[in-house]
């Protein structure tokens, strides 16, 4: 098997046999659907928590209660369709982070993947559960209070890390002008740093590469630089089994350079979008009426929001674009067609091996 070229990707008593982590992407993207087919080719499918119940609410009362139920029904949905590693992405900027992971935790996922913030009081939520803890950083630094902290209130350590670089999609941890790079070296430098940080810790946590990772050869390159997987979000959207719609995957597909642009959101973080009609209105300054039922993010300011980012979101998986925000990352651009997550995972696999075996060659070639 062609697999058996790349090394499993441990965490804990996991064992993913592709070492590849579908990234958690909201509102409804990466449901049980997604995460579950993932999860079937070996790698790790992961559900997003955030606005699952979207639609549904109807005042701040039943929020949290249906928004509870409705990551259990997703849950169990992916359990259904597959044997394969599956978890969660809980972001710790929602208002009911504690609810949400202690749902979790409860349907006994895998792993709980938890950033867009420092998810400092997560163990405190799982004590007593086997769900593996992996956090997402933008920086050594952050990696290095997350491990403080934890091994003092908790004595524990993050199962996992994920370094996110800039040239991922949705929110995320840079100011907006260390954005506009095109290139894996800032991961790269990332990467490095939070190893160096793990090891000053003397801790063995597996560091795992994200943001801008596109095909095998990436994901060979960040294997040999020491990370022990990646994790991979905008090629995935462009599958058979992601749950958008049509024209939300054919936006992917026709993206150009000039099409990727970052812009700011009411969560208070600068996010990679493509260019629809909903971002040229809010270039003119328009405000976009919207009721609030329920306050889903710490960092929200409800009054002074232009927009209703948990409604804008919804608004993309249809198709509105007049309405709505398509998070990508960079290399959206290279995607050229639609397939299935097996073809994906498959070429990334062959892809990585063709390159492992070009440089065990050239190394031949050398002695």
């Amino acid at each position: 098997m062609i697999t058996k070229l790349l090394p499993p990707l441990i965490i804990g008593d996991l064992k993913i046999n592709v070492p590849i982590i579908q990234g958690g992407m909201g509102v409804k993207i990466s449901t049980a659907a997604l995460a579950g087919a993932v999860a079937n080719c070996g790698g790790a499918g992961t559900i997003a928590s955030v606005g699952l119940a979207q639609g549904r609410i109807t005042d701040s009362n039943n929020y949290i209660e249906y928004s509870n139920k409705a990551l259990q029904k997703e849950i169990r949905k992916a359990r259904k369709l597959t044997k394969g590693v599956f978890g969660v992405n809980i972001m710790v900027a929602l208002s009911n982070y504690e609810e949400l992971v202690r749902t979790a935790v409860k349907e006994k996922v895998d792993y709980i993947i938890s950033g867009a913030g420092l998810p400092l009081n997560l163990p405190k939520y799982t004590q007593g559960s086997s769900v593996k803890l992996i956090t997402i950083v933008s920086s050594a630094r952050s990696a290095s209070i997350i491990l403080k902290t934890w091994k003092r209130r908790y004595n524990r350590l993050p199962d996992a890390i994920i370094v996110e670089g800039p040239m991922a999609g949705g929110h995320l941890g840079f100011k907006a002008d260390q954005l506009n790079s095109n290139t894996t070296d800032n991961l790269m430098t990332l990467v490095t740093d939070v190893i160096k940080t793990v090891k000053d810790f003397k801790a063995d946590i597996p560091v795992i590469a994200a943001g801008g990772v596109y095909d095998g050869k990436d994901l060979i390159k960040f294997l040999e630089l020491g990370a022990k997987g990646v994790q991979m979000g905008t090629r995935f959207v462009a599958t058979e089994e992601c749950p958008v719609s049509k024209r939300f995957k054919d936006l992917y597909v026709a993206a150009q350079e000039d099409d990727v642009i970052i812009t700011q959101s009411p969560v208070g973080m600068p996010g990679r979008v493509l260019k629809t009609e909903f971002i040229n209105r809010l270039k003119r300054s328009e405000k976009i009426p919207f009721k609030c039922n329920f306050h889903c993010l710490h960092s929200c300011d409800v009054k002074s929001a232009p927009y209703c980012i948990a409604q804008a979101m919804c608004s993309a998986l249809k198709g509105d674009f007049d309405n709505s925000i398509v998070f990508a990352g960079s290399n959206v651009t290279r995607i050229n067609k639609i397939v299935s997550v097996a073809e994906l995972i498959k070429s990334i696999i062959e892809e990585a091996a063709e390159c492992l075996i070009g440089k065990l060659k050239t190394k031949s070639e050398k002695n």
